[in-house]
């Protein structure tokens, strides 16, 4: 790890001096912070080539030298010029040279086929990488493990796995090539990133069924996706250890980006004891998972000592344990806070990315400060950095928010021209600025603009507009566009139906508001609490409380409960003479 100069340390130490003593104590805890003392913190040395070929141009005179040597030498020379390259990532540039290997009457090996294999499956063309088993027969050989471990993995760079599932299916029943723990990990990573954490779960409890035992990298491929997914994972962790499987740094990492993840801050500490006590020191992308994990829970006190604490142990904050400090502190609205961390960085040199720009133009926006927000827009060229559709539509969404739409179009305009796509995002933003501001036409016309483009609306884009119509009182039209959504390919969700039966209830239209209630669940979209405080409320301001208590009854039933604007109207109603005096007793026993 880099350490960082005396300078950036005093940098810190400046920015973090109002810093308060409260917080967890692990973050001031001289023993742990002894604990990651006593291993020096050194570079991770890189992997260096084979001895002789550096570069592309190595291999190719080394490769041109031994097709010019007579007799030719082996097929276990030139592989060795091969693998080099396949690990430069030069995979045509291998193909090429394998090309000309055979027409060279070079014969192939297993070796080499595989090598062959591996470079089409990391160029997406699986028919090609599986023609290459042809080749094997051809040869009189036979498609080893390593082989089809190869072909198993293309798959899974495709996201291919059930492809990859079948080949393995195939080597397990074939017998004469069984997999091994390479091929059970590739296949386990396969499912997990599609999320299928129970097929890799299953897979793990099959290995050594298979003969097979899991290692390292299996446990944690598992472990990593089940936190991921906020899944409890420390009872594999447990049956880890008790394998005699040693954990390293990716586990404790994950594990701990895992108990972050579901906000138990004392199962964390005691992994970062338990790490320390094994020897096993946390880098700056498990730092940055703490300081990332505080920020989002609002704790950025606790980050900032995280930090400190990275400092005292040499390692250097990066882009993004800075970018995540920013974000806690716009998170709590404190920009002075995040400025001075945005500017930490910029005194560092070169550690200020778009992403930091993007989290301090939104903070910015988020507190209606849109002239600051604006003026790091304009500074990002000076920095070399090119806005991102991300950035501009924030930009846009606070131009928007603050009433200033002209700037919002401008500035949309500006985006394309610069030859940044707007999404279906940036046009939501800005529909929502046109309806809030009661230009209906234009967001019209906008939607119709969208409509006839390659990006297409989607549900929430329909909502925007819907919505606006209701609230102006134009719910025919509301409706109107409301109908013609499935022939479109959107489907309503609950906030779409919620905004009709809303409008139609401020309409007066309350049998058509409850024909929606009845119709959304027949279409499979459950209504939520919120639909029905909306027709309660409608019932209730068009003084029907006979079907509004029925409602209630029924929102009762399913489990909701009834919202602050709900009760004050139910309130308003037992101060009042003219209700029924059944329904007033009724009311008084709900609330």
């Amino acid at each position: 790890m880099v350490k960082m100069t005396h300078k950036s340390v005093l940098s810190f130490s400046s920015y973090c001096s109002y810093s308060s003593r409260r917080g967890m104590p692990f973050l001031h805890s001289t023993p742990l912070v002894a604990l990651f003392h006593s291993q020096s913190s050194n570079p991770t040395k890189s992997g260096e080539t084979h001895r002789g070929v550096s570069n592309v141009e190595d291999a190719l005179k080394v490769f041109d030298e031994m097709l010019q040597r007579r007799p030719l030498p082996s097929v276990v020379r030139f592989t060795q010029v091969l693998a080099p390259l396949v690990k430069l990532k030069h995979y045509p540039t291998v193909l090429s040279l394998n090309s000309q290997m055979l027409l060279s009457g070079i014969r192939p090996n297993h070796y080499t086929l595989n090598i062959t294999i591996n470079c089409y499956c990391r160029l997406n063309r699986m028919d090609y990488a599986l023609s290459v088993l042809a080749h094997f027969f051809k040869l009189g050989l036979q498609p080893n493990v390593a082989t089809l471990t190869t072909l198993i993995h293309g798959f899974v760079l495709q996201n291919r796995v059930a492809d990859a599932a079948r080949v393995f299916r195939k080597m397990v029943v074939g017998g004469h090539c069984q997999p091994d723990v390479v091929t059970f990990n590739t296949l386990i990573k396969g499912f997990c990133a599609i999320g299928n954490n129970t097929a890799a779960i299953q897979l793990l409890g099959k290995m050594e069924a298979n003969g097979c035992q899991p290692d390292t990298i299996t446990y944690n491929t598992i472990i990593d996706s089940l936190g991921k997914d906020t899944l409890v994972e420390l009872n594999l962790f447990s049956e880890m250890v008790g394998r005699g499987i040693a954990p390293d740094l990716v586990t404790y990492t994950s594990l701990i980006q895992g108990v972050c993840n579901l906000g138990q801050w004392k199962e964390a500490t005691r992994l970062l004891y338990e790490m320390a006590s094994q020897g096993i020191f946390p880098n700056v992308f498990t730092f940055t998972i703490l300081v990332d994990a505080f920020c989002k829970d609002g704790m950025v006190v606790q980050a900032k000592n995280v930090v400190q604490i990275m400092i005292q142990r040499g390692i250097e904050p990066d882009t993004v344990t800075y970018n995540s400090l920013m974000d806690g502190h716009c998170l709590r609205g404190e920009m002075d806070k995040a400025k001075q961390v945005f500017d930490l960085m910029v005194t560092e040199g070169s550690m200020v990315d778009v992403q930091s720009c993007n989290i301090l133009i939104n903070g910015y926006c988020k507190q209606k400060k849109i002239d600051k927000a604006y003026k790091i827009f304009k500074e990002m060229p000076l920095r070399g950095l090119v806005p991102g559709t991300v950035t501009y539509t924030t930009l846009i969404d606070g131009f928007c928010k603050a009433g200033r739409l002209q700037e919002a179009e401008k500035l949309f305009s500006e985006m394309q021209d610069c030859g940044q796509l707007p999404d279906v995002q940036t046009y939501n933003v800005i529909l929502d600025g046109l309806c809030n501001n009661q230009q209906l036409s234009e967001a019209i016309e906008f939607l119709r603009e969208m409509e006839g483009s390659k990006l297409k609306p989607d549900v929430v884009t329909y909502n925007i507009v819907i919505e606006g119509l209701c609230n102006a009182g134009e719910v025919q039209f509301a409706k109107d566009i409301f109908c013609g959504l499935s022939p479109k390919g959107v489907q309503p969700n609950v906030r779409t139906y919620t905004i009709m039966i809303s409008g139609l209830c401020k309409g007066g239209l309350l049998v058509e508001a409850e024909e929606m209630l009845r119709e959304m669940e027949q279409k499979g979209c459950s209504p939520d609490g919120c639909t029905y405080n909306t027709i309660i409320r409608g019932y209730i301001n068009n003084n029907d409380t006979s079907r509004a208590t029925s409602l209630i009854e029924e929102m009762s039933e399913r489990g909701f409960s009834r919202d602050a604007c709900t009760m004050e109207l139910i309130v308003d109603l037992l101060s009042k003479d003219t209700v029924d005096p059944v329904l007033l007793a009724w009311l008084k026993d709900k609330v």
